[in-house]
């Protein structure tokens, strides 16, 4: 597993299912690219976030480029796309970068 900014870890089909679906704790999910600027935006975002909520919730993310079979599973159609899944299943779907306070006011009914 690559680390792309602290605190979030990258996951591939391969270990899609024991890293996200199998967690204990909710996951948000970037289906990211390396190509998608507004998915550089959000790293340091989705870092300080995975730093502060370590404790409530889990951070990854997945090249759509190189793992086609999860993206087109969860019908991913844009970057970035944040998806957060509890219990092995997708609970919120949210699409585009955001700044960090919107993004943890939109997560707040997840992290409760």
């Amino acid at each position: 597993m690559t680390t792309y900014s602290e605190g979030v870890a990258e996951v591939t089909d391969a270990d899609f299912a024991a890293e996200v679906l199998a967690a204990e704790l909710p996951v948000l999910v970037k289906f990211t690219a390396e190509w998608c600027g507004p998915c550089r935006q959000l790293k340091p975002v989705l870092g300080a976030i995975a730093k502060e909520e370590a404790a409530r919730l889990r951070i990854v993310e997945i090249d759509v480029d190189r793992n086609p079979e999860t993206t087109v599973k969860y019908g991913i159609l844009g970057t970035p796309t944040l998806m957060v899944f509890r219990s092995g299943e997708p609970v919120k779907s949210l699409v585009g970068a955001r700044p960090k306070r919107r993004l943890l006011q939109e997560l707040e009914d997840v992290l409760a």
